[in-house]
């Protein structure tokens, strides 16, 4: 484990919010010609869960094998794919900020254990 911690939020929570801006105004815009975020919501939630998970796949092999630098860039390209996904379901982000807020302070294993299973 690194022990470089993971520093304050602020500037990462301006940019994120500056992305969701652009987000939202690619989405009302949908000009698919000149946009690939226009493009993407308009193939909708299939098309951007799909490659949010590829988006996935590749942060998890730079977080195994690959430097810092890397590192970062495919957690920007998860990040911005994530939220693409999230316009597309129409799930806002103080509604994901709700859900965090509400599991701040709990045990990771007792809020998991909380949740009902699939059966499975």
């Amino acid at each position: 484990m690194s022990e470089t911690p993971l520093g304050y939020a602020d500037f990462f929570g301006k940019v994120l919010a500056e992305v969701a801006s652009t987000i939202d105004s690619r989405a009302e815009e949908l000009n698919t010609s000149t946009s690939y975020t226009a493009k993407l919501l308009s193939k909708g939630p299939e098309r951007t869960a799909k490659k949010m998970g590829e988006e996935a796949v590749e942060l998890a092999i730079a977080l195994v094998g690959q430097d810092k630098e890397e590192v970062a860039g495919e957690t920007a390209d998860l990040l911005y794919h994530l939220l693409v996904a999230l316009r597309s379901r129409g799930v806002s982000l103080e509604e994901v900020a709700n859900v965090l807020a509400e599991r701040q302070g709990i045990s990771g294993l007792v809020e998991k254990a909380s949740r009902p299973t699939d059966g499975g």
